[in-house]
């Protein structure tokens, strides 16, 4: 990998501001590509001063604005790895939910990554690239508290098998990892949370050593699919904080 010639190999990773996306961004830059975080407010995490790594603030539902800065990475970089982690998970009775959220759910957490694919699928053919899906345990289960993101995150599962089939001829390499209970914010919406044991749940560290452990396959081994858990299923109950 290099880090000062043009057209190193980079990777995009969206929703790389916190959680899972800050900590799989922090080791693909380890493992030496220049990595472009996408997210809304990077509010000046000194990570991002990190040499290799790129913060790019972007709304990604502003398509025009997401696939600009996506132009702008390629006339300058071989993207060789897209992660699509950015997510938004809205919980409770589905007659609960309003149309903005149903919305907003369905295009942060399969729209965006199809798009993102569809832009970049003739540079990854080229390099033989990684495109690795954060999707969820709640893809291939029945989800009475919160169908909805079940549902896309399905979607989300069901794409990228069927990218692999589509493009494994051409040595792309499309994945899809399923956490479970994971030590983020991804349950501010949520009237539950991760439990009081350790062993409880995982942290984001963990997926992306998951993340990791997928790209350091040989060439021509593919794990299409990996779930990650922790040991205990445990949740606690909170007051959902009104919107």
């Amino acid at each position: 990998m290099c880090r000062t010639t043009k057209k190193c190999d980079a990777a995009i990773v969206t929703g790389a501001s916190s959680g899972i996306g800050l900590a799989v961004s922090e080791k693909l830059a380890d493992m030496g590509y220049e990595v472009f975080g996408i997210g809304r407010d990077f509010a000046d995490h000194p990570l991002w001063r990190k040499e290799g790594l790129h913060a790019i603030v972007c709304d990604l539902l502003q398509t025009e604005q997401l696939c600009a800065s996506i132009r702008q990475i390629q006339t300058d970089y071989e993207v060789h790895v897209l992660v699509n982690n950015a997510g938004v998970g809205y919980y409770g009775l589905h007659e609960h939910l309003n149309a903005h959220k149903i919305k907003e759910m369905v295009r942060t957490n399969l729209e965006v990554p199809m798009i993102l694919a569809q832009q970049l699928l003739r540079d990854l053919k080229k390099n033989k690239g990684f495109v690795i899906s954060i999707s969820s345990v709640t893809a291939n289960q029945t989800n009475p508290h919160g169908c909805a993101y079940g549902a896309v995150k399905a979607g989300l599962a069901s794409f990228s098998a069927s990218l692999f089939e589509e493009a494994r001829k051409y040595g792309v390499r499309a994945v899809t990892i399923f956490p479970d209970m994971t030590k983020t914010n991804l349950y501010r919406n949520a009237d539950f949370r991760e439990g009081e044991e350790p062993e409880s749940y995982l942290l984001p560290e963990e997926i992306a050593q998951a993340v990791g452990f997928v790209l350091s396959q040989r060439e021509g081994t593919v794990i299409t699919e990996l779930t990650v858990r922790p040991q205990l299923h445990r949740i606690r109950r909170v007051r959902k904080t009104e919107e």
